[in-house]
């Protein structure tokens, strides 16, 4: 079963089970994949959908950050909820080591193709092969941190 199937097949126990909040989240995030297919005019696959649900968990962590800010603990206390039930449907995250661990990977498979050692100059070829790579698998924000310390050392 696909992954846009397995957010089909939850939007329709919320319903059953009468779960509001769930069902919200839920139709938002199967809005957000039906945009991407019309825009586009394809059908979205697994990697599509975990680009989607990353894109609005980040939306998600703004909204609470701003909200936070605002004093709107209300607000924030609801994109929070939000965040859980559409990182359910993310794959199991890289730790920090093993993030580290591909990215020095990649910038010595760089260097060799490059046939020097890559500098902060490449930091845009190693992210464009990092991501690539492990999207859906890392938290980007985290890998850039580790690019820039594989390149800096």
């Amino acid at each position: 079963m696909s992954l846009k199937d397995q957010i089909t097949e939850d939007m329709k126990t919320a319903m059953r089970a009468k779960d509001s909040e769930r069902l919200g989240t839920i139709r938002l995030l199967l809005a957000a994949i039906k945009q991407k297919e019309v825009d586009e005019r394809i059908v979205v696959d697994d990697v599509a959908v975990v680009a989607i649900v990353d894109k609005l968990i980040k939306q998600r962590k703004d909204s609470i950050a701003a909200y936070t800010q605002a004093g709107r603990t209300d607000l924030a206390d609801k994109e929070a909820g939000e965040i859980k039930v559409i990182g359910a449907y993310l794959p199991q995250r890289m730790g920090a080591d093993e993030v580290a661990a591909e990215v020095k990977a990649i910038v010595a498979e760089l260097g060799a193709e490059l046939g020097r050692k890559p500098g902060p100059g490449d930091m845009g070829k190693v992210m464009g092969v990092v991501k690539t790579r492990l999207a859906g698998k890392a938290e980007m924000a985290q890998v850039s941190t580790a690019v820039k310390a594989a390149l800096a050392g």
